[in-house]
């Protein structure tokens, strides 16, 4: 799977299944493994979490990856 694939898909809270966002760009350790993924806030999930309209989603916080969504479970 590519970085693409994964941008087309929508980021959804499997908590209370709101959208979170939309993927921008991967956050990678200083030895080049992937951490997680950084995902543009959408309004909603803004009012939430305080930044630049940014937050990042680490892999223990991914449930699955399927077609169309990525289910994560992000407590707010």
């Amino acid at each position: 799977m590519r970085l693409s694939d994964l941008q087309d898909k929508d980021i959804v809270n499997v908590l209370d299944g709101r959208k979170i966002g939309n993927i921008i760009d991967v956050s990678i350790s200083e030895n080049g493994s992937m951490i997680g993924l950084i995902v543009e806030k959408n309004k909603f999930f803004s009012s939430f979490f305080s930044g630049n309209g940014e937050v990042e989603i680490t892999w223990n916080h991914i449930k699955k990856i399927g077609e169309d969504v990525i289910l994560v479970e992000m407590i707010e």
